[in-house]
């Protein structure tokens, strides 16, 4: 099993490298960790649920989002086609990383409480559910720690608290680092922060999921020093071709030399400094796409253009 990770002067110089002839992308402290990730990350669930490549090619898709410059990796042990196939993501990640050496500088954050019975997506964090699958993704991911475990989702036949209470016991068991949340909303994030020190948000954002935002919760993450991470921020392979046919934004881009895709991630990491987009990819070009989209630098002006033209994106 790989070790917790090396001294932070070693992953701070792997850090401002960057790997390979990748671009030093601009860092982000993980909630108040003191670990430092590139604020473009790589979602794993596309290279492992229905549709998936195959094996190979999704080692090349991580093992080039490596060499661009990206530290994060967000995956889940339901990232998979069932429950016979469970942490296939996770497995899948962590061998990549062996085999490039890309383990210490990169942090894999993984989250529990979902089950996939008959490929079906369904939640299930009760606490001792939650237990056994963090025992199980840190084999998957051979880590003697997990850097950052997330509650996938709140369970609506298990008490809120209860499931964090978990998390925080796991977190003093040293199964895993910092804890985080997915798919929650405010009341329920200052629930968790009474229970423990919540270090990341995974919630759906995107141009036409605007939630975290209108509800107050991206601001609360910038004065918590929680880093927000969106998921599903392009909104699907659906919405991704409506944003590359929208003429609205595709002007804008020309104006910019950047496609519709690349300008609404700058748009995300304009929005929060401490947003850390994820888009997932199941080719190479897209996560080449991604990370040139943290250069773009969205001034106030263009940032306002494109907001506006995201009210006349079809449904």
């Amino acid at each position: 099993m790989r070790g917790p990770g090396v001294e932070e002067a070693r992953i701070e110089a792997l850090l401002s490298k960057g790997r390979g002839e990748g671009q030093v992308l601009v860092t982000v402290e993980l909630g108040r960790t003191g670990r430092k990730i590139a604020r473009i990350g790589l979602g794993g669930m596309w290279l492992s649920i229905e549709g998936r490549p195959d094996r190979e090619q999704a080692k090349r898709v991580i093992r080039r989002a490596v060499d661009l410059g990206v530290t994060f990796i967000d995956t889940a042990d339901v990232y998979c086609l069932d429950d016979d196939d469970l942490n296939h993501n996770e497995r899948l990640v962590a061998e990549t990383l062996d085999e490039i050496g890309g383990g210490e500088s990169v942090l894999v954050a993984t989250k529990g409480g979902l089950t996939r019975p008959g490929g079906r997506w369904e939640a299930d964090a009760r606490p001792e559910m939650l237990r056994e699958a963090a025992l199980r993704s840190r084999g998957a991911l051979g880590v003697e720690t997990i850097a950052l475990y997330q509650l996938h989702a709140p369970d609506p036949r298990v008490p809120f608290e209860s499931s964090v209470e978990e998390l925080a016991a796991l977190q003093q068991d040293k199964v895993v680092g910092a804890v985080g949340l997915s798919n929650v909303d405010l009341d329920e994030v200052r629930a968790a922060e009474a229970i423990t020190t919540i270090s990341s948000i995974q919630n759906r954002y995107n141009p036409w999921d605007l939630t975290s935002e209108e509800s107050g919760l991206l601001d609360h993450c910038d004065e918590r020093g929680i880093t927000f991470i969106p998921y599903s921020p392009l909104g699907g392979a659906r919405r991704v071709k409506l944003l590359q046919a929208h003429e609205p934004i595709q002007r804008l881009g020309a104006e910019l030399d950047a496609t519709p895709a690349e300008l609404v991630l700058a748009w995300q990491l304009a929005k929060s400094e401490r947003s850390v987009p994820i888009p997932s990819a199941r080719r190479e070009g897209s996560i080449e796409s991604s990370v040139r989209a943290a250069s773009l630098g969205l001034d106030d002006e263009t940032a306002a253009a494109l907001e506006a033209a995201f009210a006349s994106l079809p449904p």
